[in-house]
């Protein structure tokens, strides 16, 4: 009887140690969003970016945009379906606050 009979592996620790650690990073890789998802495919608060075909959070990452000129993209995208008036309000607060910014750095 050979020692692969008895269910003894050839490998060596060394292999066996590789191998299992290789397993568990392929096991690792997709752990966190098996068990709660992408972050980007959820919304907290409500539905009102969900019908869009880019939500306005991947835009603005994916372009590097600033604080102000995000939230102005946030809220000029939801006006209609959220806040109304004032998303629009918000949105003229932050291009003001951009204006100004420019103005300042124009002196």
């Amino acid at each position: 009887m050979s020692k692969e009979d008895r269910g003894w592996s050839t490998e060596s620790h060394e292999q066996y140690m590789a191998r299992r650690r290789a397993e568990e990073k392929e096991i690792n890789k997709g752990t966190y969003e098996y068990e709660y998802g992408k972050a980007s495919d959820k919304q907290i608060g409500g539905s009102h970016y969900k019908d869009y075909t880019i939500q306005p959070i991947h835009f603005i990452m994916e372009n590097n945009l600033g604080f102000c000129e995000g939230n102005v993209l946030k809220y000029i995208t939801r006006w209609q379906d959220k806040g109304g008036i004032e998303d629009l309000r918000k949105a003229k607060h932050y291009i003001t606050m951009l204006i100004e910014s420019a103005l300042e750095k124009e002196k």
